[in-house]
C-alpha cells in the first residue's frame, strides 16, 4: 500500500538482506575494512559477530558481491546445534564434494576439491554461535589444508554476541590463533539512524514525500537502537500507518504509537507503554504515569484512525483492487 500512497518502485524496508541497500555506516565502514583485512591474509578465519539484525549477513553479501567467480569458490552453511561430524558433511555439501559414507572419507573429498584448481575457497558460516565446541574445532582442523604451501581455505564466522564469549574458552585457543580479523557489528548512532532512513528511501525513488519529522527520526532511533533491522520493521510499519491515514507527514507521535504498537503485538499486550527503558513497579514517577497514559490515548486514537481508513476502502472496493 505504501508503495502505491507514496510512489516507491519497491518496498524501501524489505526485512530480507540486500546488498544493494547496503549503508556504510561508522561501523558497517569499520566492519567491512575486518573483513578486507582478513580476506587479504589469504589464510585462517575472520569473525564478525552483532545483535540479531545489526547487518552481518548484508556486510557478507556486499564482500561476495566484489570476488571475482573465477578466482573463488563461495560456499556458506546455517547451523544449529549439529555434531562435529554432521558441520563436516555440510561443508562437503556446500562446496560440491561427496557427503555420504565415512567421515574419513568425507575429509578426503573436502581436501581434493580445496587442492583441486586456482579457486580460493571462502566459507561463510552463519549463526556460528549455535556449534558445539566439537563442531568449531572440526572447522578448525579443516583450516589445516595445505596446498603447494598455501591455505586454499578462509572461513568467516557470523554469530551473536555470545560467540565471542565461546570463542575465548581455553578448548578453543587454537582457533583463536588463527584468527585474523574480528569486529562487533553496534548499533548505528541516532544521527546515522537518521541517514540509513533517508538512504534506503531514496534507494525506492523517495524525493521528500512523505515527509520525516526530525523528532520521529529520533524515535525511530531510539525503539529501535539503531539496529537496522529493528529499524526497517519499524519504518515498514509507520509507512503503512502514514497510507492508511492518507498522510504526507510522519510525526514522532505516529512513530512511537507505530512502536508501542508493535511491541503490543509482540508482547500479547505486557509491553512498558513509556518506551524502552526498564519500568519498576512501585517507584513509578507522576510524570512517566502521565507520559504512558498520554501514549496510551494516542496509540487508541490512531487505530481508531486506520480502522476507519480500512472500512473506507473496503466500502469503496478499493482494498480489493490492491
Amino acid at each position: 500500500m505504501q508503495i502505491d500512497r507514496y510512489g516507491f518502485r519497491e518496498q524501501p524496508f524489505q526485512m530480507t538482506p540486500d546488498a544493494r541497500l547496503f549503508f556504510p555506516s561508522s561501523v558497517h565502514s569499520r566492519a567491512y575494512a575486518h573483513l578486507t583485512y582478513g580476506l587479504a591474509q589469504r589464510e585462517g578465519f575472520i569473525v564478525v559477530t552483532g545483535e540479531v539484525g545489526a547487518g552481518k549477513t548484508t556486510l557478507v553479501e556486499r564482500l561476495c558481491g566484489t570476488l571475482d567467480p573465477e578466482g573463488f569458490a563461495v560456499a556458506r552453511i546455517a547451523t544449529t546445534k549439529v555434531s562435529g561430524d554432521d558441520v563436516v558433511r555440510l561443508v562437503a555439501d556446500a562446496f560440491g564434494a561427496p557427503s555420504g559414507g565415512t567421515k574419513a572419507r568425507v575429509l578426503l573429498g573436502i581436501a581434493a576439491i580445496l587442492r583441486n584448481g586456482a579457486k580460493r575457497h571462502l566459507l561463510i558460516v552463519d549463526e556460528a554461535q549455535g556449534l558445539p565446541l566439537a563442531a568449531l574445532e572440526e572447522l578448525r582442523m579443516l583450516s589445516n589444508v595445505t596446498d603447494g604451501g598455501q591455505a586454499p581455505l578462509q572461513t568467516v564466522l557470523l554469530g551473536q554476541p555470545q560467540l565471542r564469549r565461546m570463542l575465548a574458552s581455553p578448548d578453543l585457543d587454537q582457533l583463536r590463533q588463527r584468527v585474523l580479523a574480528s569486529y562487533h557489528l553496534g548499533g548505528l548512532s541516532r544521527e546515522e539512524t537518521h541517514a540509513y532512513v533517508e538512504h534506503r528511501l531514496r534507494a525506492v525513488g523517495w524525493t521528500g514525500t512523505p515527509s520525516w519529522e526530525a523528532p520521529a527520526l529520533d524515535l525511530v532511533h531510539r525503539y529501535s537502537g539503531g539496529i537496522p533491522r529493528r529499524i526497517n520493521r519499524l519504518c515498514a510499519r509507520v509507512l503503512l500507518a502514514g497510507a492508511l491515514e492518507d498522510t504526507d507527514q510522519l510525526t514522532g507521535p505516529m512513530v512511537e504509537a507505530t512502536a508501542l504498537e508493535l511491541e503490543d503485538d509482540l508482547t500479547g499486550g505486557t509491553a512498558d507503554l513509556a518506551g524502552p527503558e526498564t519500568f519498576r513497579p512501585g517507584v513509578e514517577s507522576l510524570d512517566r504515569l502521565t507520559h504512558r497514559v498520554e501514549a496510551l490515548e494516542r496509540l487508541t486514537a490512531r487505530r481508531e484512525r486506520v480502522l476507519d481508513r480500512i472500512s473506507e476502502l473496503f466500502g469503496d472496493g478499493a482494498w480489493a483492487r490492491r
